[in-house]
C-alpha cells in the first residue's frame, strides 16, 4: 500500500507537467505561453504603382504573415486618401489578383523574390 501514494504522486507530476506545455498549431511544444505570441511572422512586401494609381512615399513595409491581402488593400486605401468608392486592385508579381481571403504568409511562401513579396497596385484592372 505504501507504492500507491507515489504512484498517484508520479501521475500528478505527469499531468501538470503536460498541462504547462503549451502545443502551438506547427506541433511544436514550448512551455513559455508568451513564446507563442512572438513567434508570428513578419512578411516583407513591396508595393508598386501601376497605371494610374498613386505613388506611396513609402513603398516597403512589413505586415504579420496572418494578415489577408483584402486587410493590405484596406490599409492602402486609407494610406493613400482614397474615397470609399474607389477601387484599388492587387496583384503578385504582375501576374495574377490573389483572392481577397488570401492570407500573405501562403503569397509570401509560394512567390516571394530576394526576401520579398512583391505587390502591383492599381486603380483600375490591369492583369489577370
Amino acid at each position: 500500500m505504501s507504492d500507491a501514494p507515489a504512484e498517484n504522486k508520479g501521475a500528478e507530476d505527469s499531468l501538470q507537467s503536460l498541462q504547462s506545455l503549451n502545443i502551438n498549431d506547427v506541433g511544436e511544444t514550448s512551455t513559455d505561453p508568451e513564446n507563442h505570441k512572438n513567434d508570428k511572422q513578419k512578411i516583407d512586401i513591396l508595393l508598386k504603382p501601376t497605371g494610374n494609381a498613386p505613388i506611396m512615399k513609402k513603398k516597403k513595409w512589413t505586415v504579420d504573415g496572418d494578415k489577408p491581402i483584402s486587410w493590405i488593400a484596406e490599409f492602402m486605401k486609407r494610406y493613400m486618401k482614397l474615397e470609399p468608392q474607389e477601387k484599388l486592385f492587387l496583384y503578385v508579381n504582375q501576374t495574377f489578383a490573389p483572392s481577397p481571403d488570401q492570407v500573405m504568409k501562403n503569397l509570401y511562401d509560394c512567390y516571394s523574390t530576394e526576401g520579398k513579396l512583391v505587390l502591383h497596385y492599381c486603380k483600375t484592372p490591369a492583369w489577370g
